[in-house]
């Protein structure tokens, strides 16, 4: 199952599970997304084309970093003393793709704590 969708006057191919660099957003680590802007879903054999967008359709993401990374440009003529270093460093979300719904379909229910979590917290009180 994939699915394209558009955030930020750009378009994303993506299926779940992939991570997707997007434009940077002010939203903590682990909050969860929802784009409903989706133009296209494919599941098995069956593909929602939207005209323009698939009504009901929305892909769940979950933030996991906001990393960024330095570029250095630098320019450099022989012969002249000519050196110039600039450097560039472009803010950007890391999100986890976790749900591509179709219309009419609800997302799965979050995962309680697991085993080991609750009898800790038991034994404490």
């Amino acid at each position: 199952m994939y699915a394209i969708f558009e955030d930020g006057s750009r378009q994303y191919h993506v299926c779940e599970g992939d991570i997707v660099r997007l434009d940077f957003r002010e939203a903590e680590v682990g909050t969860r997304l929802e784009f409903k802007r989706v133009l296209l879903c494919k599941d098995g054999e069956t593909t929602h084309i939207g005209q323009p967008i698939v009504e009901g359709a929305r892909v769940l993401a979950e933030v996991i970093a906001h990393p960024s990374k330095k570029f250095y440009i630098q320019h450099f003529r022989r012969r002249k003393n000519y050196r110039r270093l600039k450097g560039h460093r472009q803010p950007f979300t890391s999100v986890r793709i976790q749900h591509i719904l179709l219309p009419g379909q609800e997302p799965p229910k979050p995962e309680s704590e697991p085993a080991e979590n609750k009898e800790a917290a038991s034994s404490s009180v």
